[in-house]
């Protein structure tokens, strides 16, 4: 047994080796440091905590003034999108959020970013919305929408003297790309890259749609971590010649959240989450040539019924997108 006992004290010796040297490497201690251990244990809490937020931020994009976004203002006045807990358009909130996410992405240097609004129908400014998008040559599409719920999970309440429907059932946003999409690779990439930047800003996504009560607009989760869903016909990320995405930046439907949604502070962050999501993925240098050139083959077999719908349509969109580039995506 004596034998036995020395066996296993330097088995234990080894064991504890490595420990020891891993703990001088970190700390660069002598070599008396392995005699320290209870030092030994902060460094594995500590040390991922730092690596997290950077491998979230990524590095820079060098080629920012080059690279063109396109941000999709969802809806239109004439076609507004859902209605919020207190009785105002979707539409509202999409071009309030655009607007500073267009601001801030020009701020970081992405000077090329187009802002896409549009007015009339849904149904037919989405097919002028996906040729101005394609149009552009971008490097990249993301449309912003804000969410409600399936007319089944609405609530009545009164507010300032009117009947409002609302429902503080779900809360939180969501991200959706179509495998239909010419670069879905792309538009996975991105979506996930602006997932993990809201999340790092404390934002949660709803995980809802992945659930089976929510029947047809139920959707597969692509990325658990990110809140990434799978949506393939929604009709500017399948058509769209660019990777593309389209974010719910929360619930309108959800009254508390349709406050916190109102305000500055909120919007600022997520154009912040888009910026740095936008950043890493400039950086990390997407090939829109080759995927233009993918789209303009699968686009043949549609292209002559899209430019017979363009022709009976396109005068009265472009007369009213004289000053901005102007497109459109239907409810969902």
């Amino acid at each position: 047994m004596g034998e036995f006992g020395r066996i296993t004290a330097i088995a234990a010796a080894l064991v504890a080796l490595p420990l020891g040297i891993a703990a001088a490497q970190t700390t660069n201690a002598p070599a008396a440091a392995p005699a320290a251990t209870p030092e030994v244990a902060p460094a594995p809490t500590t040390t991922p905590a730092p690596a997290a937020a950077p491998a979230v931020v990524a590095a820079t994009c060098a080629t920012r003034a080059n690279f063109r976004v396109v941000l999709d203002v969802g809806h239109t006045p004439e076609s507004p999108g859902a209605k919020s807990a207190r009785g105002i358009d979707e539409y509202v909130f999409n071009l309030r959020l655009a607007k500073v996410i267009d601001q801030a992405l020009r701020d970081a240097g992405f000077s090329r970013t187009v802002l896409m609004t549009t007015d009339g129908p849904g149904i037919r400014s989405m097919y002028v919305r996906v040729a101005h998008a394609n149009d552009l040559d971008a490097n990249l599409l993301l449309s912003i929408h804000h969410d409600s719920v399936p007319d089944r999970f609405l609530e009545k309440w009164d507010f300032n003297g009117k009947k409002e429907t609302y429902s503080d059932r779900f809360k939180g946003h969501s991200i959706f790309v179509s495998d239909d999409n010419v670069d879905i690779k792309d538009s996975l990439a991105f979506g996930s890259l602006l997932g993990q930047q809201l999340k790092a800003r404390g934002l949660q996504f709803t995980p809802h749609y992945a659930e089976g009560f929510m029947g047809h607009y139920q959707h597969t989760l692509l990325d658990a971590e990110a809140g990434v869903y799978r949506y393939d016909t929604l009709f500017v990320l399948k058509k769209s010649h660019m990777p593309a995405v389209l974010l719910e930046a929360g619930s309108i439907a959800n009254r508390d959240e349709e406050l916190v949604l109102e305000t500055p502070e909120r919007q600022q962050m997520t154009a912040a989450a888009v910026v740095a999501a936008v950043d890493a993925f400039c950086a990390a240098g997407p090939k829109k040539p080759v995927a233009t050139q993918v789209a303009e083959q699968r686009s043949k077999v549609h292209q002559a019924a899209l430019s017979a719908h363009s022709r009976r349509h396109v005068r009265t969109a472009t007369t009213a997108s004289a000053t901005i580039v102007q497109s459109n995506l239907d409810s969902h």
